[in-house]
């Protein structure tokens, strides 16, 4: 009999982007499309609700060549993470209400429905199948960008399906060691195959070195498709971390690194959607590190701080989408004084800016200093203080820089309409729900009720509330006094690169090199063979010609001795066979 409550959520919301795909492109059907886009996550999430019970839930068994599968599993990790999707889907519905394009529809639920689907899965070969269809279905995204999109495109895609091989040998090399058992729980490293499937996690989470799909596809995507791209990839690699890896100490260095360097490419970067994606690259470094730690408070901390990053995260990506939309421009160079014009998107990027430097009253100031509270009791002190200035970087390139060079600092003479009535309504819930999840009085308590161990930390105390004003005034400080002394690097029209140099640049002058070489090594072939043809040809002609020679007259006895010659030749090789 069929039952609704063994279906992973997630299939409804991928069959909801296979519908948007075949409906016919006319005014009247969008409307369909819309509804859609807003109705499956919201279904999705009531389904959730009505399978999870406080108690793991294992659905959906399949069995097939001796392989069992669990394509449904909701526990008190993955049920956040499949709460958080479907808000975040909800929420780039509404925001992106003005799309007519049916692609962007479609690859939108496809990719959050495949967002959902892998984190309630309960074995890897569900994973891989999700983990694969988020690269194939966001990439459609990326190439509605424009011209300059199609190469990242194809440079994502091939960065994720690599992620994938590797995914799926990892987990063939670990349940081949284990019976046979594909079931997605805690690996470790020291398990067969571990190392591989944490590089291919690793991948997805931008670690250092393998971060630069972030920068390289995200600007370049459709205004939408940026804002939904930053919801689910890297959060979904996230949620497989947490589930594989705790307690991995690799892990902490991992992430304290990720949380410094992106700081100084996002405060000489005049693209302001590549400085987000610099800054979403550090936030995971906090992630990552406080997987880690692997205490409970850690992972508290993980759980919270991704929930509340997927919305602020969107929140700023979002408003500079706004202002991209009506302006046609992302570039710090080019942007000011549109707080004339736009006030309300003003406003909401000014909340997700104080919420992303953890600001008291706003989202991320309940969240990360569980983090860094965890590594203060394990006594880790240097990665606390990586993170720490890691965190007074946020604030001076995401608190500061992208309001500041978006809607203040010099006067670009823009003067252009307020963002759309969808966008300030999803950017409006987004920032809301920033205020909300921080408020001090029951708000932040939500939040920690949604984590997957009990929570008792108190966020709103006076020595955390007194240090935390202290590093962002501090932040605000060398910030302003950098721009008074003019040592603030200017908004450079470049487009900076970093660890993609080691392909963009050093591999295609390597590849260069080799095809010139190989042109050269063809040259002298070619030659050596023209000239070896040409002598031979000469000797040939010189013996077989009919002045050459052959033709030439032949000493009558020499015909005989040649002849005797061969005889005693053959005689020999007789003689030596008998015996």
């Amino acid at each position: 009999m069929f039952d609704l409550m063994q279906i992973n959520p997630g299939l409804w919301v991928i069959a909801a982007g296979l519908v948007c795909a075949l409906i016919p492109k006319t005014s009247a059907t969008s409307y369909i499309r819309k509804f859609l886009i807003i109705a499956a996550p919201v279904f999705a999430a009531w389904l959730i609700f009505q399978i999870y019970d406080s108690s793991e839930v294992l659905g959906g068994k399949l069995s097939f060549s001796g392989i069992e599968l669990t394509t449904l599993r909701i526990d008190n990790l993955s049920v956040v993470w499949g709460y958080l999707f479907c808000l975040a889907g909800l929420i780039n519905g509404i925001y992106g209400l003005h799309e007519k394009c049916r692609i962007t529809d479609s690859s939108a639920l496809v990719y959050t429905g495949a967002a959902i689907a892998g984190v309630l899965s309960g074995d890897m070969i569900s994973l891989f199948i999700f983990w694969e269809l988020t690269a194939i279905s966001s990439v459609f995204l990326i190439w509605k960008g424009g011209d300059r999109s199609y190469a990242a495109g194809i440079r994502y895609l091939a960065i994720h399906v690599l992620s994938g091989v590797m995914l799926l040998a990892g987990a063939i090399i670990y349940a081949g060691a284990n019976g046979g058992d594909f079931s997605f729980n805690y690996i470790g490293l020291d398990a067969p195959g571990g190392w591989l499937l944490l590089l291919a996690m690793g991948i997805k989470c931008g670690f250092p070195m393998l971060h630069m799909w972030m920068q390289d596809a995200y600007p370049k995507a459709s205004i939408t498709g940026t804002v939904i791209l930053s919801a689910f990839t890297t959060k979904f690699a996230i949620y497989a971390l947490a589930r594989a890896f705790p307690g991995t100490d690799i892990l902490i260095w991992i992430g304290c690194v990720m949380t410094l360097f992106p700081v100084f490419f996002a405060v000489i970067e005049n693209d302001l959607r590549r400085v987000l994606a610099y800054s979403l690259n550090n936030q995971l470094g906090f992630m990552v590190a406080g997987i880690g730690i692997g205490t409970t408070m850690a992972l508290n901390g993980v759980v919270g701080q991704v929930f509340v990053h997927v919305i602020f995260k969107s929140l700023l990506f979002m408003s500079i989408g706004a202002v991209m939309y009506r302006t046609g421009t992302a570039k710090a160079s080019e942007l000011g004084g549109l707080f004339r014009s736009m006030p309300y998107t003003t406003v909401f990027c000014l909340i997700g800016a104080g919420s992303i430097a953890a600001f008291p009253l706003l989202a991320a100031f309940v969240t990360k200093a569980m983090i860094l509270s965890a590594a203060i009791e394990e006594h880790l002190y240097i990665p606390f203080l990586m993170m720490l200035f890691a965190s007074a970087g946020v604030m001076e390139h995401s608190g500061i820089k992208v309001p500041h060079f978006t809607f203040f600092a010099h006067d670009s003479g823009r003067r252009v309409k307020e963002a759309p009535w969808n966008m300030l309504a999803a950017m409006g819930i987004a920032a809301a729900l920033c205020i909300l999840l921080a408020w001090p009085w029951g708000g932040y308590q939500m939040l920690y009720d949604l984590m997957p161990y009990e929570a008792d930390y108190k966020p709103y105390t006076v020595d955390h509330v007194v240090f935390q004003l202290q590093l962002l005034f501090a932040a605000i400080f060398a910030f302003t006094l950098l721009k008074r002394f003019k040592l603030y690097p200017a908004e450079r029209r470049a487009e900076i690169i970093d660890a993609d140099w080691l392909y963009r640049k050093l591999g295609l002058n390597i590849v260069t090199w080799i095809s010139a070489m190989w042109t050269r090594l063809g040259a002298h072939t070619n030659r050596l063979r023209r000239s070896t043809t040409d002598a031979l040809g000469r000797k040939l002609y010189q013996a077989f010609s009919p002045a050459g020679t052959m033709s030439e007259g032949t000493p009558s006895g020499l015909p005989a001795v040649l002849t005797a010659g061969v005889l005693v030749i053959v005689l020999a090789i007789a003689y030596m066979a008998g015996t």
